[in-house]
C-alpha cells in the first residue's frame, strides 16, 4: 500500500510540474535567451570528447553551448513544449549531436556511469518534496562516471525578494520551510510555480547526503543587491 501511495504521489507531482512548465514554455523562451557566465565557465572546462547532460534543460540556453563544446549533449526536461522549442533551434545552430529526453530527473532514463558531466541548473528547487529532491540528486550521482563532475544551482532562501516572506514562514509554518509559489506573470500569464528555496547549509547537506564531493560552492547575486539569490556548486562523483 505504501509503495502504491508513493508512486501515485510521484505521478501527481510530475503531472502538475509538466502542466506548469508547458503553460509558460513559449513565454519562458522569450525571456531566457542568454546563458549564465558561471555555466559557460563550467562548460569550457569540459573536454571535446565528453558526453554531458543538461538536466532540466528548459529552452536549451545552456544545452546548446554544451553541444558546441562536447562530443554529445543530452537535454532532459519534464516539459514536452520546452523540448520542442529546443528541437526547433538545433537546425539553425547546425547542431547534430544532441539527444532530447522527456523525463523527470527523479527517474532518469540513462544508464549508470554514462556521463562525464551534468548541468542541473535552477531545477532542483522546482522539485516538490524533500524525498523527490533527494532522489533527483542521487540520480545525477548515479548517471555520472566515477570522478565525473556536475554543476548544480538553486535559488537562495534569504534573497532580497523573499526575505520577509520566509521570516514570517519561520514563525507560522503551513508547509515545508522554504516552500513557496512563485508566479510567472510575463505576457499576461498568471501561473504558479513551485519552488523550494535553500539555505546554504541545507544545500550543502543535501549534496553531501547524495555522496558528492563539493569542489566549489559560491553564493552569487544575479538579481539581488543585498543578499545572494543563487548558490552554485561544482561537485564530483566519488
Amino acid at each position: 500500500m505504501r509503495r502504491s501511495l508513493v508512486g501515485t504521489m510521484q505521478q501527481e507531482y510530475r503531472a502538475s510540474a509538466e502542466e506548469t512548465w508547458d503553460a509558460i514554455a513559449e513565454s519562458f523562451d522569450t525571456t531566457r535567451k542568454k546563458p549564465w557566465k558561471f555555466c559557460l565557465d563550467f562548460i569550457r572546462t569540459l573536454k571535446n570528447t565528453d558526453v554531458v547532460a543538461d538536466v532540466g534543460c528548459g529552452n536549451g540556453r545552456h544545452l546548446l553551448p554544451c553541444a558546441e563544446n562536447c562530443s554529445h549533449a543530452v537535454g532532459v526536461d519534464i516539459s514536452q513544449k520546452l523540448l520542442r522549442i529546443v528541437h526547433k533551434k538545433l537546425p539553425n545552430k547546425n547542431i547534430h549531436n544532441v539527444s532530447l529526453l522527456h523525463a523527470d530527473v527523479v527517474q532518469l532514463p540513462l544508464v549508470d556511469n554514462s556521463l562525464n558531466a551534468v548541468l542541473f541548473i535552477a531545477s532542483l528547487h522546482n522539485i516538490q518534496g524533500k524525498e523527490h529532491r533527494r532522489r533527483a540528486l542521487q540520480e545525477v550521482d548515479r548517471v555520472l562516471k566515477p570522478n565525473g563532475t556536475a554543476l548544480i544551482s538553486v535559488w537562495s532562501r534569504w534573497q532580497d525578494m523573499y526575505f520577509k516572506y520566509f521570516m514570517k514562514q519561520f514563525i507560522v509554518r503551513s508547509r515545508e520551510f522554504g516552500d513557496i509559489d512563485v508566479y510567472w506573470r510575463q505576457h499576461n500569464l498568471n501561473v504558479p510555480r513551485f519552488y523550494h528555496l535553500y539555505s546554504k547549509g541545507e544545500f550543502i547537506r543535501e549534496l553531501r547526503d547524495a555522496s558528492f564531493c563539493i569542489q566549489n560552492l559560491q553564493s552569487l547575486k544575479i538579481h539581488s543587491k543585498r543578499f545572494p539569490d543563487n548558490y552554485f556548486a561544482v561537485v564530483r562523483k566519488r
